[in-house]
């Protein structure tokens, strides 16, 4: 009776494990299929969009939902395996269906987040630039502007002024989808590019800052008034020439700005005549209160090192040049020249 029972332990045990053998092995052929398999071949794009707080558990539910893994309980214990589920990084990622989950778990925990491309050319006005920020989901406009007057930012980068316009440098940026939709960051990466290009145009130390001031704003006229590159020294050479001798600057541009998003492409006598617009240089001396938009290197050169010479006036030939004068005689004459004759 003893060795019966003694054989059917030994049975039994022998059938446990044989089960648990093909039950350990068929767990383990599962693990190795899910590590080892893409979800999907050929892959397709993903973009993935980690909030700040999301967690483990959430972001391996959404990877699933996108297919971009088969099983997010697999995914999350692959995870705890790593010791990586308190290293997934908020951010846009990039990822592919035809990646195996331990190339999903590296690009979210180490991978570069998803860049996007940012083109700011030279002379746009700060609502300008915030309707190419916002185009470019790199932050909402409203945020946009909210950085760009906040004073503890200007002071932070030692602007005097009531706004960071003509310090949002012109440049092509690729840059990663800011937190939150919050376009601060985008700012702050413009202004530090200014200081970069500020260091080549005066290598020795920056004016002060109430002189650096002037400057930009000198900058952003030529930048505005400028067709051909080549004419930037003159043109600042002009206004230089203006300021020095008390003449009023009348450039069109700062009439333009006073005026913001809504100015219609036609300046009229109006506008000319209004005393209210602080940025008309037809009715007040010397330069306009700020920048009238951003300057690139070039003007900002211009405006450092003016061009010597005698010439006060200018007027467009048409043809993205123009006509400089040194009388008022001269000027008169090139106007009817090259404005009036050929209208």
């Amino acid at each position: 009776m003893i060795k019966r029972m003694l054989k059917l332990l030994v049975g039994l045990v022998a059938v446990g494990l044989v089960i648990g053998l093909v039950a350990g092995g068929w767990l383990g052929w599962q693990a190795w299929k899910f590590l080892n398999t893409p979800s999907e071949s050929p892959g397709r794009e993903v973009v993935l969009d980690i909030q700040p707080g999301e967690t483990f558990a959430h972001v391996a539910v959404e990877l699933e939902r996108k297919g971009v893994i088969t099983d997010a309980e697999k995914f999350r214990l692959l995870g705890r395996w790593r010791k990586a589920t308190g290293h997934v990084r908020a951010g846009e990622f990039a990822l592919n269906t035809g990646m195996v989950p331990d190339e999903v778990l590296k690009t979210l925990t180490t991978g570069t987040e998803m860049l996007h491309r940012l083109v700011v050319r030279e002379g746009l006005a700060w609502w300008e630039t915030a309707k190419l920020v916002e185009q470019a989901g790199l932050g909402s406009f409203e945020s946009f502007k909210a950085a760009v007057h906040d004073p503890e930012l200007l002071a932070k980068h030692n602007i005097q002024a009531d706004s960071a316009e003509g310090y949002l440098f012109p440049e092509t940026y690729m840059l990663p989808k800011p937190k939150g939709n919050d376009a601060r960051a985008v700012v702050e990466v413009m202004l530090g590019h200014f200081a970069t290009a500020a260091g080549k145009v005066w290598p020795q130390g920056l004016p002060e800052p109430r002189k650096l001031h002037e400057l930009v704003v000198l900058a952003s006229l030529v930048e505005k008034e400028t067709g051909a590159p080549a004419e930037r020294p003159r043109i600042a050479g002009v206004y230089a020439n203006r300021i020095e001798r008390g003449m009023r600057l009348q450039c069109d541009p700062t009439i333009i700005y006073g005026l913001g998003e809504s100015f219609d492409g036609n300046i009229r006598k109006a506008h000319l005549l209004d005393a209210d617009n602080p940025y008309n240089t037809y009715r007040i001396n010397g330069l306009p209160p700020g920048p009238i938009a951003s300057p690139g290197l070039e003007s900002l050169k211009a405006a450092a090192e003016p061009e010597k010479h005698a010439y006060l006036y200018f007027v467009s030939r048409q043809d993205g040049t123009h006509q400089f004068s040194k009388t008022l005689e001269e000027h008169n004459a090139a106007v009817r020249e090259y404005q009036l004759r050929r209208h």
